[in-house]
């Protein structure tokens, strides 16, 4: 009777222990998302100029979007060209923090310098269900 009281114990805790058994975070970011990467920044990285444009022009109006947003458009495009173009070279190598994550100041967008990891999308998504409106 007391071993079969250990061995069910035993088998219960057992049950309860969860193995990791989930792919480490790293597990994404390969050599050929790198240069994926690489070539969407190079490619799209001018459509930088058109997206600031927009996002300048809903958030501070007509006159910052012919200013503030085409300059900022033309320096995000030129760092997202420059980024493809250092990613092209050594996409076989792993730079930043010793992995192949892109090496952008952000991973969110923010006015000030932040990157997503691939550049913005021309024309119609199909991603966002829910629009917002503003008129």
């Amino acid at each position: 009777m007391k071993k079969a009281l250990v061995v069910l114990l035993l088998a219960g805790l057992g049950s309860m222990a969860v193995a990791d058994i989930q792919s480490p975070p790293g597990s994404k970011y390969t050599p050929i998302r790198k240069l994926s990467r690489a070539l969407a920044n190079i490619f799209y990285g001018p459509l930088e100029v058109s997206a600031t444009f927009q996002r300048t022009l809903e958030e501070e109006g007509n006159i910052a979007a012919w200013s503030h947003g085409v300059v900022n458009g033309f320096d995000r495009a030129g760092s997202r060209i420059g980024y493809g173009l250092y990613e092209l070279v050594n996409f076989r190598t792993p730079m930043y923090k010793e992995s192949y994550r892109a090496p952008y100041p952000s991973d969110t967008y923010d006015h000030v310098g932040g990157y997503t990891e691939f550049p913005t999308s021309a024309g119609f998504t199909s991603a966002n269900y829910v629009r917002s409106q503003s008129y």
